[in-house]
């Protein structure tokens, strides 16, 4: 593994252990929200990478990453609809830790197809993750 890729999976790594947005008290507006901007980060990704910038596709899928991560750990546990989004939360960190591990130097169309796996993950968590309710607490 080249050092730059050891140094922006050390970053990737810190990212997500510590600089990972907080979801205040796991309320469902909250993480639908994180959600959203999970799907947007997902969807700038695949674009660039359609155009062909490897660098942009590390960006954003380390930001969807952060935000799986934050939704993941903001989830409730006694939410059925959060349970069912989890699995493709965790789908959408593993494709992006593959992305990550690629880097920026290899052709853009390797990197595409973990980046293309990880937006249909992102997308069926937020399918679930919008159905989440409020329960009042």
């Amino acid at each position: 593994m080249s050092n730059n890729c050891r140094l922006f999976l050390g970053v990737l790594i810190g990212v997500v252990l510590i600089g990972i947005v907080p979801v205040h008290a796991g309320s469902p507006k909250d993480i639908q929200n994180q959600g959203k901007e999970m799907v947007k980060d997902a969807e700038e990704m695949v674009a660039h990478g359609g155009m062909g910038d490897a660098k942009a596709i590390v960006h954003h899928c380390a930001e969807v990453a952060k935000h799986a991560e934050a939704i993941l750990k903001a989830l409730p546990s006694a939410d059925e609809h959060g349970k069912e989004a989890a699995p493709h939360l965790q789908d959408a960190v593993k494709y992006c830790k593959r992305v990550a591990e690629m880097g920026d130097k290899v052709d853009p169309g390797a990197s595409l197809n973990p980046a293309t796996k990880a937006r249909a993950a992102a997308r069926e968590a937020m399918k679930h993750l919008a159905a989440m309710k409020d329960s009042g607490a």
